[in-house]
């Protein structure tokens, strides 16, 4: 019997998610009802009793709130997906030295919440370790999630922005300056979990279905790498 799904999602997931989610709805007949924000968003709002199925969060500390609430299953989290951070400006600009570019632009830098959303919060992580942060701060642009981070750098509202490698990928109007090292900032990770009192057989037939071959394909096109690249 066809049933729907709700998912509540990382904005950075949408394009890749999209896809994904069809797949699985041809292969199976359920319904999937796809909702993309900042994790720190969809996670108080699940924490608020929204009726979501499943939660792909960005980072583990908005999942591990919800696990501390009691609001997941415990046995069903898994880290999905992993993903790279980047400073991007507009299509055409060529890559170079990051911490010249920062310092030679004298418009806003884009970034999602730096305090709540994960792209944020990784990317001051990695501005403070590379010791960039308060040449930036005072120029940075906030947004709600990184996919509206991203839009403010392909529309020319802001020269530069910091988003993930993967964002940048779906977004014909952004350029790669540079990759942030791996270790100026915590492991980025996808965790996903099915929501406490809504853990049907479909849900769970869907998380399944991402963390297998064929979802995996479909992440990996997009530039979304496996758990431990």
């Amino acid at each position: 019997m066809a049933d729907r799904v709700t998912v509540f999602a990382a904005a950075s997931l949408k394009t890749a998610l999209d896809e994904a989610a069809a797949g699985f709805e041809a292969e199976t007949g359920h319904e999937v009802v796809l909702s993309f924000a900042g994790s720190s968003v969809l996670a108080r709002q699940i924490g608020l009793g929204a009726p979501a199925d499943l939660f792909v969060s960005a980072n583990e500390d908005w999942m591990d709130s919800l696990a501390d609430g009691g609001h997941i299953v415990e046995t069903s989290r898994r880290d999905l997906l992993s993903n790279r951070l980047v400073l991007v400006g507009p299509s055409g600009q060529k890559p170079g030295d990051m911490a010249r570019a920062l310092a030679g632009n004298t418009g806003r830098v884009a970034m999602a919440l730096v305090d709540a959303v994960p792209a944020g919060i990784y990317g001051k992580a990695a501005l403070t370790e590379l010791g960039l942060w308060n040449l930036v701060a005072p120029r940075v642009a906030q947004t709600d999630n990184v996919r509206a981070a991203l839009a403010l750098v392909a529309t020319g509202t802001a020269p530069l922005g910091i988003v993930y490698a993967t964002d940048a990928l779906a977004e014909p109007q952004v350029s790669v300056i540079a990759i942030f090292p791996d270790d100026s900032h915590p492991p980025i990770r996808y965790p996903a979990a099915l929501i406490s009192g809504r853990d049907t057989e479909a849900a769970r037939d869907l998380l399944n279905y991402l963390s297998d071959t064929e979802a995996q394909g479909v992440f990996a096109r997009h530039g979304f790498l496996p758990v431990g690249d």
